[in-house]
């Protein structure tokens, strides 16, 4: 067991080097880091925590596991991530913490969120799942806040299969996470730490843009057969907490992980050479392309968002045409299946968070994405109708 846990510690150690971080701490998924965080900063029954209207459900989970209750604020329609102006509006008496998420590596307003945050007195939780990389004002989301957490789930910027990490800075916060780890924290078992080594040789070998949509299929079918160590399985689209949940990142994951940073810098570059790209073309097709400020954020995309009329039509069309598309968010707590009752979503509640959820696919940004696979893609996507604008003349 020496192994894991020097794999472990020596991937800890790294990631906090790389984000000049006080402390890291390893998980099996990035929605145990998250559960880590809210467990130690005492959220509980009664609670509320704010997050974007246009998330994931695997975000808003952690929340309901302590107890407490998600309070989500719509999002701006260039970014996705929420509108700062209607942030101070859903802080209550109830309210302890934050989350900014920094949606598709499009880094969220700190500013805003930090001046409105210190103002309340309520920490600030990052979500870096989908911006590794990404940079505010010249400082690297996930350095702005109490802590911050990641994932490495298959489709994120890098992969250790599945996995999650936090970060802080904050002293008492981390001695706080270790012993909350040493006391609750389980260590995976050798089957399914087998099994996903096993999904990671695979996923190395076999996994490119023209495979995805297949291999997404069949992955999902066996998830539900039990026969690969999913994401997300069933019981995780309900918001009691599962067993064993709280789980420690495995020796597999920590050493895919350190690999992966070893090459973060050529992953980045490429990452965003590969959106200029895609910023070219679609240009050159008439359609509408990232519209920021270069001199406020440096984003670091996970995937390129477009907005189209036709999303379920281009999804199917995709598929068949060996395109690598991506659906999320599907609705306002993806996936569709999400039952958002349950977690307290109503519809009408964040109608841009909806209006987005209907209209944006994603493209592919990633290391294996070449030009030419660009080239393909725009050329695929042009096909159907732009949602967010009229197409230039």
């Amino acid at each position: 067991m020496a192994d894991v846990f020097s794999a472990k510690q020596k991937f800890e150690k790294l990631f906090s080097e790389y984000f000049s971080a006080e402390a890291a701490f390893a998980f099996w998924k990035g929605r145990v880091a998250l559960y880590a965080i809210l467990k130690v900063l005492g959220v509980g029954e009664g609670d509320e925590v704010i997050l974007p209207g246009y998330t994931c459900v695997m975000d808003v989970n952690p929340i309901a596991y302590v107890g407490a209750k998600s309070v989500f604020v719509d999002i701006k329609p260039d970014t996705y991530n929420f509108n700062t102006q209607l942030l101070e509006n859903k802080i209550t008496l109830n309210t302890k913490a934050i989350i900014a998420q920094h949606t598709y590596g499009y880094p969220c307003d700190m500013d805003a969120v930090m001046q409105i945050a210190r103002k309340h007195n309520i920490p600030v939780i990052e979500d870096c799942c989908l911006s590794f990389g990404s940079k505010y004002k010249g400082k690297t989301v996930g350095t702005f806040g109490k802590a911050a957490y990641f994932s490495f789930q298959w489709n994120k910027p890098f992969t250790t299969g599945l996995g999650g990490m936090v970060i802080t800075n904050d002293s008492e916060l981390a001695k706080d996470i270790e012993q909350l780890c040493r006391k609750e924290l389980v260590k995976p078992g050798f089957c399914e730490t087998a099994m996903l080594a096993a999904q990671l040789a695979v996923y190395r070998a076999f996994i490119y843009p023209r495979t995805t949509a297949l291999a997404q299929t069949v992955f999902r079918y066996l998830t539900k057969k039990g026969a690969v160590v999913g994401s997300s399985s069933t019981c995780e689209f309900q918001p009691e907490i599962p067993g064993n949940f709280f789980k420690a990142m495995s020796c597999v994951q920590a050493k895919s992980g350190i690999r992966q940073l070893r090459k973060i810098e050529t992953n980045i570059a490429h990452r965003k050479k590969t959106a200029k790209l895609y910023d070219k073309l679609l240009s050159e097709k008439g359609w509408d392309i990232r519209d920021y400020d270069e001199n406020v954020m440096e984003p670091v995309m996970v995937r390129y968002p477009v907005r189209i009329k036709e999303k379920d039509k281009a999804l199917v069309k995709a598929a068949r045409a060996g395109i690598e598309l991506g659906s999320w968010f599907e609705c306002p707590l993806h996936p569709i299946e999400t039952p958002m009752q349950m977690y307290g979503y109503e519809t009408g509640m964040c109608p841009e968070s909806e209006k987005a959820s209907k209209e944006v696919v994603n493209l592919p940004v990633h290391p294996r994405v070449s030009e030419k696979t660009v080239e393909k893609t725009v050329d695929f996507i042009t096909q159907f109708t732009p949602a967010f604008k009229e197409i230039r003349s």
